[in-house]
């Protein structure tokens, strides 16, 4: 299919493009499962969900390393390891490696993976073709382009065999182009690789397994949280927009969905209160949203005996800019209870104020050289500083090699907890005591206990990271406070 002349650009969305996003039946591309945004806001007589999936589970991935925590739970819901999976890797196009599909769902346990990919809309329409994925219970999109997807199954068979998965129990998500196409209206869908395209008439609408919603993804690693407000929720507030970043998903089943992963995710067009100065949302993992009332269900913190006053009331004196800002985040069991900033200004394409900008990390810095490697003489060379600052999906950490010093956030440090976790390596640059009868793993900015933190309570699956660019803050003594709280029972 040919592009037509007309060129959307983000933030600058021409007349006819207006009209299309504020009608709800804008003509495009479709497949046979797509929904009018209007059912999101319709009540059901029977009960039945408005906007998630009435049968199965829906999971949408923001691109990025995933943890094994997300294919752990795609393979959970399609019925455990012998259950068949779909591997889709279209979207990538010409980059596709058919003997590689299926490798994070493989290294997870799946025994069952098929791949399934044509170019061809005739094949995809083909009963022998669709006929081998009949019993599938999980269909997984990869990333890439998604305008492939929509041009090699939009109305086939196929489609309708992605959404009989669905119908039967099972579960269908992706990751990337892969999650964005799960939504009701398709962003970014233009048959280009410049992601700038935000909306493109031919390219309107996605497979609709969350109906009425319009899904963006990468959103804090590349920048992109003002654009599903500034190119189409703010004119279409029938749309629900959600997003998430990398290694980070939405587990959907019926209207109910629950936030898992390494980083955040985030809701245009709720009914909760947004962000402060922000047209969204955050939420964390661990954190439940509700997709038809669109309001927060719960957030982890609300289990647990720790409060969000409680941590504000122990950092209130960094919401004064002039004492250089601080940041903490508080993670058990995969969930993160607290992630929040003091004194921080707001950052560029608003990101979020515990992933930018970087703090000197100090005696931090002996968790990540411990996990450099250096070549024959000694040195760091730039691949193995490369590979430390990218374990997890970390995405900002930075390396001097003349102070052999890092600077980073509170964001980035979890990822790589999560991610050296997640290799079952053991932790290094820690000093290791035991407490109570229970290791504890901690090293602090200064080694006097002071300025920042990073403590980790493996026993109880407990992290918790705090930064500043205070020498006098006492950061032992603040964990102290913050753990007496969290494991009192």
């Amino acid at each position: 299919m040919s592009a037509p002349a007309l060129a959307v650009r983000f933030r600058a969305v021409p007349a006819l493009l207006l009209l299309c996003a504020i009608t709800a039946g804008c003509a495009g591309k479709t497949g046979t499962t797509a929904a009018t945004g209007g059912d999101a806001h319709t009540a059901s007589a029977t009960g039945t969900p408005r906007v998630g999936p009435r049968t199965g589970s829906v999971m949408v991935v923001g691109g990025g390393q995933q943890g094994p925590e997300v294919f752990a739970k795609f393979i959970e819901l399609a019925g455990g390891p012998d259950a068949l999976i779909v591997d889709v890797p279209t979207a990538g196009g010409d980059s596709i490696d058919a003997s590689d599909g299926g490798r994070g769902l493989k290294s997870a346990g799946a025994r069952n993976v098929v791949v399934y990919h044509t170019t061809s809309r005739t094949l995809a329409d083909a009963d022998s073709f669709v006929a081998k994925i009949a019993n599938a219970r999980g269909v997984w999109f990869g990333g890439g382009r998604h305008y492939r997807l929509v041009n090699s199954y939009a109305g086939t068979k196929s489609e309708r065999a992605f959404q009989a998965v669905l119908d039967r129990g099972g579960v269908v998500g992706g990751s990337s182009a892969g999650a964005s196409i799960l939504g009701d209206y398709l962003v970014r869908g233009a048959p280009s690789n410049d992601n700038r395209l935000f909306n493109h008439p031919q390219y309107l609408k996605g497979f609709a397994y969350l109906r009425g919603v319009a899904i963006d993804q990468h959103v804090v690693a590349r920048e992109r949280l003002p654009d599903l407000h500034d190119s189409l929720t703010s004119r279409r507030p029938d749309l629900l927009g959600l997003s998430e970043d990398e290694g980070t998903v939405w587990v959907v089943r019926g209207d109910s969905a629950e936030i898992i992963g390494r980083n955040k995710a985030f809701v245009y067009n709720g009914r909760d209160a947004n962000d402060t100065g922000k047209p969204f949302l955050t939420l964390h993992p661990g954190d439940r949203y509700n997709l038809a009332t669109r309001r927060v269900v719960s957030r982890a913190i609300s289990a647990t005996p720790l409060t969000q006053k409680f941590i504000d009331n122990l950092f209130a004196s960094y919401g004064d800019a002039a004492r250089g800002g601080a940041t903490v985040l508080v993670a058990q069991g995969g969930k993160v209870l607290v992630n929040r900033a003091y004194g921080v200004a707001v950052q560029r394409r608003l990101t979020p104020e515990t992933g930018a900008p970087n703090f000197a990390l100090g005696e931090l810095s002996a968790v990540l050289n411990a996990a450099l490697a250096s070549d024959s003489m000694g040195r760091m060379s730039v691949a193995s500083v490369r590979r430390v600052s990218s374990v997890g999906g970390a995405q900002r950490l930075a390396y001097d090699s003349t102070t052999k010093q890092w600077s980073g956030t509170v964001d980035d440090l979890y990822r790589f907890d999560q991610g050296r976790s997640a290799q079952n390596t053991e932790p290094k640059g820690f000093r290791v005591d035991t407490e109570r009868g229970e290791v504890v793993q901690r090293v602090f900015g200064i080694s006097d206990g002071h300025r920042a933190a990073w403590v980790r309570y493996p026993g109880r699956k407990t992290t918790i990271i705090m930064l500043t660019t205070d020498d006098r803050f006492d950061a032992k003594s603040t964990v102290e406070r913050i753990t007496e709280r969290l494991f009192a029972r």
